[in-house]
């Protein structure tokens, strides 16, 4: 359906917050396209012997607040529309937080669960030596995201260290900690989305302490969400689902067990004690919060009047389509949009960054604070935004975002 297309859900969003804010027609063009786009194969050789040539990608969106940053996905459906979404999503990510960068995104079409770890490191250096010239410390840092972890990024500062000469920790963020990784990165986008959620709960004067969430997807993000859901606010998990189905028990799921059934069986399904429940189940729960943690368009008009949560915490890139936006917001439902919810891992990224840069590394509970700081502020200038204009909140986080990119765009003389 050409509805759920990502990027044109990303122009579409852009185009209303361009309105609204009055941007003139050459700021508003230069803002609705990428930069660039680089598309590339990548010829592996597999362990059989055969070489498998795969396609990357990498989309430079908008470099007038800094250099371009953003994660790279290994996924089977990978395609170049939606790195180009996801890039246009972090410009206005990194915009929303405050942080001096801009916003990319990379990915290769691939299944990563049918590449065994050698496979996965060949491919990895391979998308760097493809790459290498438009990537930078000061031009486009990559990050993990879907599929790919720590030791794959530790692949590819090690490809880039090589072409080089010499070890360059700051091209890639998300590195295990002995490389030059940050404390606090594993979960930041969780902990982020956590912070944004407390914050929800202030401004609606929802007491969170023994409510009732659920979380759709249940990989690094969803099952940090349920430790911390838990741990920083005192809720009780009483679902959470994997693209094999979903599990439900009224007196709430331990993170523990849930956590420790996932590892040993591959997915959440069939956990003790629990009742089987689909992922489009999941999501019509009576819940206070709901987390969609999955992938793009679960919430569409087909399902939005049925969302009986208070809040949807988006900690996935683009679950929500913008038919059921409207939809949500008539019904009450407080949306807290993807790229303020999800924002904790860039900002802990670029915080990683900084340490790179000047060789000196905080301790854990200095990042937390200073995550804290930058999700909580950034949360209270698109609530505000968004009573200011009586709009929506992902319009309001647009507002916002596109508004500070846009002027540095226009102070940079581009436009």
């Amino acid at each position: 359906m050409a509805e759920l297309n990502p990027f044109e859900i990303a122009q579409r969003q852009l185009d209303e917050a361009a309105a609204l804010l009055g941007l003139d027609p050459a700021t508003h063009a230069l803002l609705r396209e990428p930069m660039r786009q680089v598309i590339v194969s990548i010829p592996v050789r597999m362990d059989d012997g055969t070489v498998k040539v795969f396609q990357g990608y990498r989309v430079q969106y908008n470099d007038a607040r800094g250099p371009c940053k953003g994660g790279l996905r290994w996924h089977p459906d990978e395609t170049l529309d939606t790195v180009k979404a996801l890039a246009a999503w972090m410009t206005w990510k990194t915009a929303v937080v405050d942080i001096p960068l801009g916003g990319g995104k990379g990915g290769v079409t691939c299944n990563p669960k049918e590449l065994s770890p050698t496979e996965q490191e060949r491919l990895a250096r391979g998308y760097i030596r493809a790459i290498w010239k438009v990537l930078g410390e000061k031009t486009d840092v990559p990050a993990p995201d879907v599929y790919t972890n720590p030791q794959i990024m530790a692949w590819m500062m090690d490809e880039y260290s090589t072409i080089r000469g010499h070890m360059v920790p700051g091209i890639i963020t998300g590195k295990p900690l002995s490389l030059g990784g940050s404390a606090g990165r594993n979960d930041a986008t969780a902990r982020g989305g956590i912070y944004t959620t407390r914050e929800a709960g202030k401004v609606l004067g929802i007491n969170l302490e023994g409510a009732r969430a659920a979380i759709q997807g249940y990989g690094n993000a969803g099952q940090y969400a349920h430790e911390l859901a838990e741990q920083l606010l005192g809720m009780k998990v009483v679902a959470v689902s994997d693209s094999k189905g979903g599990i439900y028990r009224e007196s709430g799921l331990d993170f523990e067990s849930t956590v420790r059934h996932k590892r040993e069986t591959g997915s959440v399904v069939d956990m003790p004690d629990t009742t089987p429940i689909s992922n489009e189940e999941l999501l019509e729960l009576d819940v206070v919060v709901l987390f969609p943690s999955a992938l793009e368009n679960v919430i569409t008009e087909a399902n939005a009047d049925k969302i009986r949560a208070k809040i949807v915490a988006e900690l996935a890139n683009g679950p929500t389509t913008p038919e059921a936006d409207k939809i949500l917001h008539q019904n009450g439902v407080y949306v807290i949009p993807d790229f303020l919810c999800n924002a904790g891992g860039v900002t802990v990224s670029y915080f990683e960054q900084v340490q790179n840069a000047y060789n000196y590394y905080w301790p854990l509970h200095e990042v937390h604070e200073r995550l804290d700081h930058k999700m909580t502020a950034a949360f209270h200038a698109v609530h505000e935004m968004a009573q200011a204009k009586k709009v929506h909140n992902r319009l309001a986080a647009y507002l916002v975002a596109v508004e500070r990119v846009a002027e540095a765009a226009k102070l940079r003389g581009w436009v």
